[in-house]
C-alpha cells in the first residue's frame, strides 16, 4: 500500500510540473518546429503565386512595350556588302589554290599606280574576305557601325589582320558606296598546329572589326504615307495582338484614326505629318499585352526545343521505354599446341545481349498546362532526345494542341 501511494504521488508531482511548463508556454509549439511550418507555408503561397502568374502569361500574353513587338514601316535597317582584302597574317592567308586573292590584290595596287602580274606574285598573308554591316536608319553620315569579315578562300585563320579599305554597297546598287570598311580584325579565338596535330578555338576564319566602318551616305527613309498616316507592323503576325495594340492607342489618343488593317500592320492617321516623331515616341512606350501562340518548336540536331505560349495537352497516355543493347568482348590468349610450329595469338570473344527495359507510363489529365509537361517530363527522367520522340507523338496523335515546328 505505501509502494502504490509513492507512485501515485509520483505521478502527480509529474503532471503538475507538465501542466506548469505547459502553462507557461501557452501550448506552443518549439521555435525551430513553427519556423519550418512558416517556410513550408511561404514556398506553398510562393508556388502558388507562381503558378497563377504562369495561367495568366498562358491567357493574356505578357505586357511588353510596343516598340519590343513591332516596328514602323520605313524605319529599318539594311544590309551592305564587298568584298575585300585582309592582310598581315601570320602564314595563315589564302593558299595558290584561291587565284582571286592575288588577282584583287594585283587590281587594289594598280590603282595605286603599282603594276603587279598576279601569277608571279605569291604571299599567305593575305585572305580575300567578304564585307557586311547593317546600315541602320537614319544614318548620318560620318557615324561609325560594326563590321563583319568572312573568310571566302582557304585562309586558315584572320587572327591580327587588317582590312584594306572597303567600299560597302547595297545588293540593288552596288556601285554606291554607303560605307567604308576597314581596320584591325577581332576574331576571339584561334587556330594553331603542328606535326599533323591542331586546337582551335572558336571560329578562326570569321571575325568582327568593332567601328571599322564609316557611313558616307544613308539611305533615303519614308515614314509617314499619304496624309499623315504611319504604318505600325508587328514582328509576329497575330490578330489579338494586333488588336490589342489598335485599341491600347485609340484609348491613349483619342484624337489619331487608328485601324487594324490585318494581323501585321496597324494604320495611325494623325491630324497633322510634323506630328510623328512625338506620336511615333509615344506610341512606342505603350504597354500591352502581346498574345503568344501555342508553338513547340524542336532543332533535332542540337536536341533543343523550346515551348511557348498557352500550349495545352488533351487526355493521353504516354509510355516510353528503351531497348538497350550491351556488346561485351573478352580478349582470350590462343597458345599453339607443342611442335605445332605455330605462334601465340589474341583472339577476341564478343558477347552480345539485349534486354527492353520496363515501359514508364504516365497518364496526361485534360487540359494539362505547360507546367504540367514540364513536371511529366520531369518525373520520367528522359533525354532531349526522348521528349522529342514524345512531343511528336503526342502531335501525330492529336493530343498536343499547339504548332509544333522542326528546325
Amino acid at each position: 500500500m505505501k509502494l502504490m501511494a509513492w507512485k501515485v504521488l509520483a505521478v502527480g508531482l509529474l503532471l503538475g510540473v507538465w501542466g506548469l511548463a505547459h502553462a507557461q508556454t501557452g501550448g506552443a509549439v518549439p521555435e525551430n518546429e513553427a519556423a519550418a511550418i512558416a517556410q513550408r507555408k511561404q514556398q506553398e503561397e510562393a508556388q502558388k503565386r507562381r503558378g497563377l502568374a504562369i495561367r495568366n502569361a498562358e491567357t493574356n500574353g505578357i505586357p511588353v512595350e510596343i516598340a519590343a513587338i513591332g516596328g514602323f514601316r520605313g524605319a529599318r535597317s539594311n544590309t551592305i556588302l564587298g568584298y575585300g582584302l585582309v592582310v598581315g597574317l601570320n602564314g595563315t592567308g589564302d593558299s595558290k589554290q584561291v587565284p582571286a586573292t592575288t588577282t584583287a590584290l594585283a587590281n587594289a595596287l594598280t590603282r595605286w599606280g603599282t603594276l603587279v602580274d598576279p601569277t608571279k606574285f605569291t604571299a599567305k598573308n593575305i585572305a580575300i574576305v567578304s564585307v557586311t554591316a547593317e546600315l541602320p536608319p537614319f544614318a548620318a553620315p560620318g557615324r561609325k557601325i560594326d563590321i563583319t569579315v568572312q573568310s571566302i578562300g582557304d585562309a586558315k585563320s584572320l587572327e591580327g589582320g587588317v582590312l584594306l579599305p572597303t567600299p560597302l554597297g547595297t545588293m540593288v546598287d552596288s556601285t554606291i558606296a554607303f560605307a567604308i570598311a576597314s581596320g584591325s580584325v577581332s576574331i576571339g579565338g584561334f587556330n594553331a598546329g603542328n606535326s599533323g596535330s591542331s586546337v582551335r578555338m572558336n571560329h578562326p576564319t570569321v571575325g568582327r572589326v568593332p567601328n571599322g566602318g564609316d557611313i558616307q551616305r544613308g539611305v533615303d527613309t519614308q515614314f509617314v504615307f499619304g496624309e499623315g498616316v504611319i504604318y505600325l507592323d508587328l514582328d509576329q503576325p497575330d490578330f489579338t495582338t494586333a488588336q490589342r495594340v489598335r485599341d491600347a492607342i485609340a484609348k491613349s489618343f483619342p484624337s489619331l484614326g487608328v485601324t487594324a488593317i490585318d494581323a501585321v500592320t496597324i494604320a495611325i492617321q494623325m491630324p497633322s505629318p510634323d506630328l510623328a516623331v512625338d506620336v511615333i515616341s509615344q506610341v512606342q512606350k505603350l504597354e500591352v499585352f502581346a498574345n503568344t501562340e501555342p508553338t513547340v518548336i524542336i532543332n533535332e540536331r542540337t536536341g533543343t526545343i523550346v515551348v511557348g505560349g498557352n500550349v495545352r495537352l488533351g487526355p493521353a497516355l504516354i509510355a516510353h521505354g528503351a531497348l538497350r543493347v550491351t556488346i561485351d568482348s573478352e580478349f582470350v590468349t590462343s597458345q599453339p599446341l607443342p611442335l605445332s610450329q605455330g605462334s601465340t595469338t589474341v583472339t577476341p570473344v564478343s558477347q552480345t545481349n539485349a534486354g527492353e527495359a520496363p515501359p514508364q507510363v504516365v497518364v496526361v489529365a485534360p487540359n494539362a498546362t505547360l507546367d504540367d509537361l514540364a513536371k511529366i517530363f520531369q518525373a520520367m527522367d528522359v533525354s532531349a532526345r526522348d521528349i522529342i520522340a514524345i512531343i511528336q507523338a503526342l502531335s501525330q496523335q492529336g493530343a498536343l494542341k499547339a504548332r509544333v515546328k522542326i528546325q
